[in-house]
């Protein structure tokens, strides 16, 4: 078998005229992963008569599925079952059998299993099931941009399709519901009152923790210390927070008056105000979704030593911005080595984010922009209500689209060594009123890095517990910068955008080597750049391989995907797509 794409739509093509089942979904999204990760590097992958045939090498399985529209980066659509080939014929192959032929196959592989896999995927199976079900439920219309901004973020039900376990969760279903993004999940947090002696925490700038004082007054020698209560529940039992409690060094407040929103993220939380990124002590896909010790003072320690870096940026860049993280609080209470108690310092550690209000232009639209690329049209802020179905506006709506994001995450890297991590759950693109992107917002600094030879003083001058995951060499950060830009953000909108217009692809792709070749030309044309713009591989983060392994995200290895970004393979694409339109 060799992998390859037709010249021709397989299928009807468009976009989904419903969502999937959660049968379907996880089978899909186990296909993507295989396909990506394992069948076609090892080219074993074809596409004939509007089906995508995937074997199983090691396994001596066949399978196929439907093409709803094919991909010139071979991330296709799939529609219907999933079957194998048996006895000469074709039979419809459940998600649990997909699942067991995938661990069968990476056991191969590997010459190790994975005895959490399969419950994994049972996971993600039920998860996508509560969030099918949430979503079903009627949801008042947003009825101004934040409404419209918090519905985005909630709007995610099916999560990352290549990832072998999306919407996976360590939690019973009802406790998930109760605060989880796509249930509509908005409450209080739990309000703690410390002792100032037995409080942590750092600010970039004087002031960067009053968000946090102002929620609620507390008695002189105390400090606030806003919990979210999923976690509370989960950390209260602890004998050192116990003994606090009884002793008054931590008085319980109870819950707050104000109401926050979970965003995509689970334990990122806004209240229209202030972000504010909680711990929380559950396993959620990959991993328990804690701010290490490390993450909070790297979060502080970034604010700080990127001040002159985002002010270049910014003047550079007007429309597109970063949201610092200037502060964390936590609970310091010491165990017995007096030492803070590690476990419940991470646990209770929050790390204060800019909101959106001050850094949005008048009369703009908030929106995630993993809800904007969405592969269904799930939630109000997705591109097909955006962009419209006029070839020519769709390519207007790309081009400012492109304008926004790739010159800034290029030139903070190759003018400033800091690797920006724009995936499509860190990025918050603004519309104005007629659908068009005139903003762009990146966050999370947790995946910022800093290349070692740009940043020699700054991390020399912390302590390498911090300084160490702050970092990726050139390489490895380069390909974090691909990965996040291209393969996980500008693909995945762009195959959004294909959907309404299936015939656009090519003129979509060059549009993307258009915005890398201008920026490459003011920038002297550094060979990283030539090289993209040569066609050389585009990396894409093996996530299922990584979750085999087990292996944490920031050790996660890359695969190569064959890139349409060559001037010559984008030739013949759009060639061959006028010799296919009508005339």
């Amino acid at each position: 078998m060799t992998s390859t794409t037709p010249d021709r739509p397989a299928a009807p093509a468009g976009p989904p005229t419903r969502l999937p089942t959660a049968d379907e979904a996880v089978a899909h999204t186990l296909l993507n992963c295989l396909l990506r990760e394992v069948s076609a590097p090892e080219h074993q992958t074809a596409v004939s008569d509007g089906h995508l045939l995937l074997r199983l090498p090691r396994r001596g399985v066949l399978l196929r599925v439907g093409l709803r529209r094919t991909s010139l980066l071979g991330s296709h659509r799939f529609t219907g079952p999933v079957t194998e080939q048996r006895a000469g014929d074709w039979a419809e192959v459940d998600w649990r059998r997909l699942a067991a032929h995938t661990h069968a196959e990476l056991s191969l592989r590997t010459g190790a299993r994975n005895d959490e896999f399969l419950p994994q995927v049972a996971a993600s199976h039920r998860g996508v099931t509560a969030a099918l079900a949430a979503h079903a439920r009627p949801a008042p219309a947003p009825a101004d941009p934040l409404g419209a901004y918090l519905a985005s973020e909630q709007s995610l039900v099916l999560g990352h399709r290549f990832h072998p376990t999306p919407k996976a969760h360590g939690s019973d279903p009802d406790t998930w519901s109760a605060y989880a993004p796509e249930a509509r999940a908005a409450f209080p947090l739990r309000h703690l009152a410390v002792r100032e002696h037995l409080t942590a925490g750092e600010c970039a700038v004087p002031g960067a923790d009053d968000p946090l004082d102002r929620l609620r007054p507390v008695p002189d020698g105390y400090r606030l210390l806003p919990a979210h209560p999923w976690q509370y529940e989960q950390l209260r039992a602890a004998p050192a927070l116990r003994a606090a409690l009884a002793r008054g060094d931590v008085l319980d407040l109870g819950p707050g008056d104000r109401v926050f929103t979970p965003t995509a993220s689970v334990r990122t939380l806004y209240d229209g105000d202030t972000f504010l990124k909680f711990s929380l002590n559950v396993r959620i896909t990959n991993c328990l979704r804690k701010n290490a010790h490390y993450e909070l003072s790297g979060a502080v320690a970034l604010t700080r030593a990127l001040t002159p870096v985002l002010a270049d940026l910014a003047a550079r860049f007007p429309d597109t911005g970063v949201l610092r993280e200037p502060a964390y609080r936590s609970l310091a209470l010491p165990g017995p080595d007096g030492h803070p108690d590690r476990s419940l310092l991470e646990g209770f550690g929050v790390i204060v984010r800019e909101g959106l209000g001050p850094r949005l232009r008048p009369g703009v639209t908030p929106l995630l922009a993993a809800a904007v690329a969405d592969e269904y049209p799930t939630g109000p802020g997705h591109v097909s209500r955006l962009a419209g179905r006029d070839p020519g506006q769709v390519l207007r709506w790309w081009r400012a689209y492109l304008r926004l994001l790739v010159p800034p995450v290029l030139a903070a890297y190759f003018d400033h060594g800091l690797v920006l991590e724009p995936h499509l759950q860190n990025v918050i693109v603004c519309v104005g009123p007629d659908g068009m992107p005139v903003q762009l917002l990146l966050r999370d600094l947790e995946g910022t890095k800093l290349l070692p030879d740009h940043h020699e003083q700054t991390l020399a001058s912390l302590p390498p517990d911090v300084a160490g995951p702050m970092t990726y060499d050139a390489r490895r950060g380069w390909d974090r910068v691909v990965y996040c830009l291209l393969v996980n953000h500008v693909a995945e909108l762009l195959a959004a955008l294909a959907d309404l217009h299936p015939p656009a692809e090519p003129a979509l792709w060059s549009a993307v080597r258009g915005a890398i070749a201008d920026y490459a030309d003011g920038a002297g044309g550094p060979p990283r750049l030539r090289a993209l713009l040569a066609g050389v591989p585009l990396p894409a983060k093996a996530n299922l391989l990584a979750r085999w392994e087990r292996a944490a995200d920031r050790n996660a290895g890359y695969v190569r995907l064959p890139s349409p970004l060559a001037e010559d393979v984008l030739g013949q694409a759009l060639c061959a797509q006028t010799h296919r339109s009508p005339r």
